[in-house]
């Protein structure tokens, strides 16, 4: 007889770092990546779409970045984006750093060399130290190196990301860690499913009584709604708080269409009268910074920059460190926007008088006046275009598109474009918030439609454009329905600067003449239009929306329209000498 020779049993079932990844996050609810792939990463994006998630691949990390920052705002959910290690997590950190300023969920997840090699500065591949360096731009910084922890990394990446006050988050994942294999059912016992990671934070009862208290006593009461405000998507309490106290507000460029601008009660259009007159403010998820003046100064009514004007200020917020930061908030509420309005809306009863009529009479005098007086301007049609005759065109387009996302970037063309195109409803209105960073345009346009499946208007300066602008490429190879209209007027700020040498270089701020921008779209298969009246712009601007291809207009406008730095020109000290 033979030798018998035993039966080996089968070998145990396993999984590795790259589907545990994968499976932490679909746990969550997470089902798309941005991102651009390449060493320690590139499989990990091709398991991730093989396994149905949706990977949304960039030509620039920074991109991606602000992609993943911007679907965070819309949906409460944090954005993933993924880099390469060192120069890609590098290229990455600037969307990281901009989405903790503006408060918007993100986690950057970037791949990295061995830690031993790194440690010992050995030189190894895109060697790089990248936790030290991303955790004072995050709100928080992990790093896994064993397998059987990445679900407790992925569960405290999205914990941080979407608690409390939101931001970014990074995610340190070395090379080594993504082959580590390990038993499946422990693995898959190591996930975890994160529960309420942005629990609701109750204000206190004394504390709203304080904020109506002062709100009864106030002549010309103010409310300021802030993009916290709108990212709270607590629309309706936010909607009903403002109609039942009656009070004006004021929205932020990010929360413009919480309520329609054409809302009796929006006070934009008298921005500049209603800041200084006013003498009780609440601000609703808004801080203030240097978007509102710090509190204090001319603005406010005061009488140099660092004069307080005399105001007295309720603020709603989820972060009880924002509170006195520039001026004294007499009434801090502080919980999770939702519970905090809905609570103050709850402690009104039944005998609020709301506003005096001779303030809410003064408001909408000064509105009616500003109006018309905007008007009148929009009704011109100078040759070459200006940004008022382009703007009046994307402003019918807009109103007539309400679902369209409007992403907006530049200088002139951000500020003339804020105060000129009406927003209907809630985060529709995307543009470089508190940082006022140019290069978030394409990269914000691409989630909008990603996210949403709705048009995307991106109204873009020339100079802004050009930051983000080989996105386009991303954005025609995914057929996505966004419409790029590229303000032209040749520059940064304008394009009729000289060198005042008399050399045979441009000034610095000034492009090249005629630049047929339109070309870059034609050349990856979009459309292509080139439009000098706003004749032709209202023509493919209709087409771009109704065709959903992706389209780039050159909305050509006379050079010398714009001025330097836009309506910041107190920050730039050299504008202000001349």
């Amino acid at each position: 007889m033979g030798t018998v020779v035993p039966q080996v049993a089968q070998s145990q079932e396993v999984t590795d770092g790259f589907h545990l990844v994968i499976d932490a996050l679909k746990l969550n609810g997470i089902d798309t990546i941005f991102g651009l792939p390449g060493i320690p990463i590139t499989d990990l994006a091709r398991k991730a779409q093989a396994a149905g998630m949706r990977v949304i691949s960039f030509r620039h990390e920074q991109n991606a970045g602000n992609a993943a920052a911007i679907a965070g705002f819309m949906t409460q959910k944090p954005g993933i984006c993924l880099t390469v290690s060192a120069p890609g997590f590098l290229n990455g950190l600037t969307a990281l750093a901009n989405a903790t300023t503006n408060c918007f969920p993100m986690i950057l997840v970037s791949g990295s060399s061995e830690r031993e090699i790194v440690d010992l500065q050995q030189g190894d591949y895109e060697e790089m130290d990248q936790l030290a360096i991303a955790r004072p731009f995050a709100k928080a910084a992990f790093r896994v190196l064993h397998a059987e922890d990445i679900g407790v990394g992925v569960a405290r990446a999205i914990r941080a990301a979407v608690s409390g006050r939101p931001g970014g988050v990074y995610l340190d994942l070395p090379g080594r860690l993504f082959p580590q294999t390990i038993d499946a059912a422990a693995a898959a016992k190591s996930l975890i499913k994160v529960v309420d990671p942005a629990p609701r934070q109750i204000p206190a009862q004394d504390a709203v009584q304080r904020a109506l208290g002062l709100l009864r006593t106030a002549r010309r009461p103010l409310i300021v709604l802030g993009k916290g405000a709108a990212y709270a998507q607590a629309d309706a309490e936010i909607r009903a708080l403002v109609e039942r106290t009656g009070i004006p507000y004021l929205p932020m460029s990010m929360a413009k269409g919480l309520l329609p601008d054409t809302h009796p009660q929006c006070a934009s259009a008298a921005r500049s009268f209603v800041l200084p007159e006013a003498d009780v403010v609440m601000l609703v998820g808004a801080r203030l910074n240097w978007l509102l003046s710090h509190g204090k100064g001319k603005t406010w009514g005061g009488k140099d920059p660092k004069d307080w004007g005399g105001q007295r200020f309720v603020q709603v917020d989820i972060s009880p460190q924002e509170a006195d930061s520039n001026v004294r908030i007499d009434a801090p509420v502080v919980g999770d926007i939702g519970s905090c309005v809905s609570a103050l809306l709850a402690g009104i009863g039944s005998d609020w008088a709301g506003p005096p009529a001779e303030w809410l009479a003064a408001v909408a005098e000064r509105k009616a006046k500003n109006v018309a007086k905007m008007a009148e301007t929009l009704a011109k049609n100078p040759a070459p275009m200006n940004f008022h005759s382009a703007l009046n065109v994307v402003r019918d387009i807009v109103k007539a598109n309400p679902d369209a996302y409007l992403v907006n970037e530049g200088a002139n063309a951000l500020d003339f474009t804020r105060s000129i195109v009406d927003m209907y409803q809630p985060r529709k209105r995307l543009d470089v918030g508190t940082w006022g960073v140019m290069g978030v345009g394409m990269g914000f346009s691409v989630a909008a439609a990603v996210v949403s499946g709705q048009p995307v208007i991106a109204v873009e300066g020339d100079s802004a454009f050009g930051f983000s602008g080989m996105e386009v490429e991303t954005i025609c190879r995914y057929n996505l329905p966004v419409c790029v209209v590229i303000l032209n007027n040749n520059g940064v700020y304008r394009g009729d600067e000289r060198n005042p040498t008399g050399g045979r270089d441009p000034a610095p701020l000034v492009f090249v003449k005629d630049a047929r921008y339109e070309k870059v779209m034609e050349a990856f298969g979009g459309v292509g239009a080139y439009a000098t009246t706003p004749e032709e712009l209202r023509a493919a601007m209709e087409e771009a929306i109704r065709s959903r291809r992706p389209t780039l207009i050159n909305a050509v406008i006379d050079e010398g329209a714009g001025t330097e730095s836009g309506r910041i020109t107190s920050l730039n000290p050299a504008a202000k000498r001349k």
